[in-house]
C-alpha cells in the first residue's frame, strides 16, 4: 500500500515494501553502498519520503508499489491450496486466473476441504494472520459418520491427544443428527495440518464433509463454490487490526 504523502519511512523498509527483498537483505545492500538517495550513497538508518526522494539500487529506480489485493474465496473440494501443483491437480490459482498478481493463501485448506480461504499479495499480513500467536478463530462445518456422544463432544472441546500433542480447547456448536451422520460447527485457534479431521477420526468419527465457514470476523456468506469477492476497505483494516494483537480474533463472534 503506498505511503501517505509526506510520511517518512526507514530506507530498508521501503526497499522491502517495493518487493526487492527482505529488510535484512536491504540493510546489506545499504551497507555495501549499492543504494543511493537523491544521487548520494545512503547510510544505514536513513529515512526517506517516497514521494520526494529518488531512491535507486545499483543505479536503478525502485519499481512502482504493487497494488495490494485481498480476496475471499469459497474453495471447492478437489482443489489444492498452492499456486502450482507437481501432480497437475486443480489449484486455487485456476479459480482466480483473471487476477493479474501472484497471491498467497492465508493458511491452507486440504484437497478435500472446502470453504473460506483468503488470498492476498500482502505477504506480511498473510504471515501475521497465519501465525499461531494471533489465535485467529477458524470455524468449520463438519459432517461425521455416527452419532457424536456428549462425552466425545466434551473431548473435542477440551482437547484431543494427537501424535503432535494435545489440541487447544475448541468450541462445538449447533450439533444435530441427520440419519447416520452428525453435523456440527467447531471453532479452533490452531493451524495444524488436517487438524479437524484428525481430531474427529481419533475419536472414531470419520469426516465425510468439511467446510470452513468463518475466519475471524469474516463469514463465507452466500458465495457459491469457486466464487470470490474482494474485501471491503473496512474489512482490510479489521484484518490488519486482528494481526496486531492476540485475542482480537474472537471479536464479533
Amino acid at each position: 500500500m503506498p505511503l501517505p504523502r509526506g510520511e517518512s519511512v526507514r530506507l530498508q523498509k521501503l526497499l522491502a515494501q517495493a518487493g526487492l527483498g527482505s529488510r535484512r537483505e536491504a540493510e546489506q545492500w545499504i551497507a555495501a553502498g549499492r543504494v543511493t538517495v537523491n544521487g548520494q550513497i545512503a547510510d544505514l538508518g536513513r529515512t526517506v519520503d517516497p514521494d520526494r526522494d529518488r531512491v535507486e539500487v545499483d543505479g536503478q529506480p525502485l519499481p512502482s508499489p504493487e497494488k495490494k489485493i485481498y480476496l475471499l474465496i469459497n474453495k471447492p473440494a478437489g482443489y489444492v491450496t498452492t499456486w502450482r501443483d507437481p501432480q497437475q491437480r486443480p489449484t486455487v490459482r485456476d479459480l482466480v486466473k483473471d487476477i493479474p498478481a501472484r497471491l498467497f493463501p492465508v493458511g491452507r485448506l486440504d484437497y478435500n476441504t472446502e470453504g473460506l480461504l483468503l488470498l492476498t499479495n500482502d505477504g506480511a499480513l498473510a504471515n501475521q494472520l497465519a501465525h499461531p500467536r494471533h489465535e485467529v478463530g477458524k470455524t468449520y462445518l463438519v459432517r461425521v459418520r455416527g452419532s457424536l456422544s456428549p462425552e466425545d463432544r466434551h473431548r473435542l472441546e477440551k482437547g484431543v491427544a494427537l501424535e503432535d500433542g494435545l489440541t487447544a480447547p475448541a468450541r462445538v456448536e449447533h450439533l444435530r443428527q441427520s440419519g447416520s451422520h452428525s453435523w456440527f460447527e467447531i471453532t479452533i485457534h490452531e493451524g495444524r495440518n488436517r487438524q479437524v479431521r484428525r481430531m474427529c477420526e481419533t475419536l472414531g468419527y470419520p469426516v465425510s464433509r468439511l467446510k470452513r465457514v468463518r475466519l475471524g470476523f469474516l463469514d463465507i456468506g452466500d458465495l457459491a463454490p469457486g466464487q470470490f469477492r474482494s474485501l471491503a476497505s473496512k474489512e482490510v483494516l479489521q484484518l490488519k487490526s486482528l494481526a496486531r494483537g492476540p485475542g482480537s480474533a474472537r471479536k464479533g463472534k
